[in-house]
């Protein structure tokens, strides 16, 4: 998947009105990311993602492995992404983002994220970041949002 490709398929997911939203969703997300994990877990992530979006997790970040929370990391996204967000939205745009993410990073570097950040019910949730991989990716979940399933027709005379 090369560049223009990611960032489409995030504008369509987020259902965004123009490519600079999404960049800034993108950025955000993957350098408060960067910022949290330790430099070669990032590196080990962003390797499998086009470069500029590689960028976002390693070269943009000058200080890797900061302890901070879920909450923290939510209000690092809103800020980044800007006008506009707010910490709900932020946060269905770095799952959504996580998601696409991990369909394309082998197995094993998306489970040593995980391992990275606590799961657990304290302060820490991360778990609420792999809402939507754990669901079953974003066609599945966006299925279970809808309904599901194809939609009859409004023409059909059937």
């Amino acid at each position: 998947m090369n560049y223009d490709e990611f960032t489409g398929e995030v504008q369509h997911r987020l259902e965004l009105p123009d490519t600079g939203r999404t960049v800034r969703a993108i950025r955000a997300t993957l350098m408060t990311l960067g910022q949290r994990i330790p430099e070669g877990a990032a590196d080990d992530l962003a390797a499998s993602l086009p470069i500029e979006i590689k960028w976002y997790m390693t070269g943009a970040v000058h200080d890797h492995g900061q302890r901070f929370g879920w909450q923290e990391f939510l209000a690092r996204v809103t800020e980044i992404e800007g006008e506009g967000i707010d910490p709900p939205e932020a946060a269905y745009h770095a799952r959504v983002i996580i998601d696409l993410v991990e369909t394309l990073v082998p197995p094993s570097d998306f489970q040593q994220l995980r391992d990275q950040l606590p799961e657990s019910e304290a302060d820490e949730n991360w778990r609420k970041l792999f809402e939507v991989v754990d669901a079953g990716g974003w066609g599945e979940a966006e299925e279970a949002q809808t309904g599901g399933g194809p939609q009859p027709d409004a023409t059909d005379s059937d």
